[in-house]
């Protein structure tokens, strides 16, 4: 309760808990089990004290776009609540993937063979292993990361068979002038023909949608902390 601004205090749990309360409905809608959605907190760009918000409304699972800022942020948090999961949604860099590997829980955006060939050196000179979702760019866009549909088999299995990486699913981030739908539908059969249990897809805007077609995990940001503030350059 201490440093508090002049401002009224912005309420994040209230929006964990108008949020979940959408999540439980549309699980309810599409005949799904009630839980069988993992909410991601998107905490990119904001600050410990919202995030201790999100904390002490019980929420653990967060995601986080940059390895740096993570690294900043997180370790005091995680002193005080060792259950903590941590995902990475946002590009990794290769020259990153020490620090990414030792922040995080899971990586979402496993997009291209250098980085994976990258993670699995890492893995085998650490002993560790995290979680992994390979990133595909449904939409096809130039400027987006993530394998081509057409490349997603076969670099799904350099990345198991080749690499042994534990590959747990797929992640998605659909063209913004596209229907969403369409994104979710593509992923959730690429996953399957590949025996892939788990869909990161659809944010705060659409992932009522995404859990209808499959999600098992949504990144939700504005709709819990709010707009983010400029990321600082």
């Amino acid at each position: 309760m201490n440093s508090h601004s002049a401002k009224p205090q912005f309420d994040v749990a209230g929006n964990l808990t108008a949020v979940r309360s959408e999540i439980a409905r549309a699980e309810r809608r599409a005949g799904r089990d009630a839980g069988s959605v993992t909410l991601v907190a998107v905490s990119k760009f904001h600050g410990p004290d919202r995030v201790r918000q999100a904390l002490n409304a019980g929420q653990r699972v967060f995601g986080e776009n940059r390895v740096q800022e993570a690294e900043g942020k997180w370790p005091a948090l995680r002193a005080d609540h060792p259950d903590i999961v941590l995902h990475l949604i946002g590009p990794l860099q290769t020259n990153k993937v020490k620090h990414a590997v030792a922040t995080f829980d899971v990586i979402e955006s496993v997009d291209r063979e250098k980085l994976a060939r990258a993670l699995a050196r890492e893995f085998g000179e650490t002993g560790k292993s995290l979680a992994l979702f390979i990133q595909i760019n449904t939409g096809e866009e130039p400027q987006k990361a993530g394998i081509a549909p057409a490349d997603a088999d076969a670099f799904i299995r350099l990345c198991r068979d080749d690499l042994a990486l534990d590959v747990q699913g797929l992640m998605c981030i659909p063209p913004v002038d596209e229907e969403p739908s369409l994104h979710f539908a593509l992923l959730a059969k690429i996953a399957k023909r590949n025996g892939l249990a788990k869909l990161s897809m659809g944010m705060s805007a659409d992932f009522e949608t995404a859990i209808a077609l499959g999600a098992t995990h949504v990144r939700v940001g504005t709709a819990i902390f709010g707009n983010r503030p400029a990321p600082e350059i």
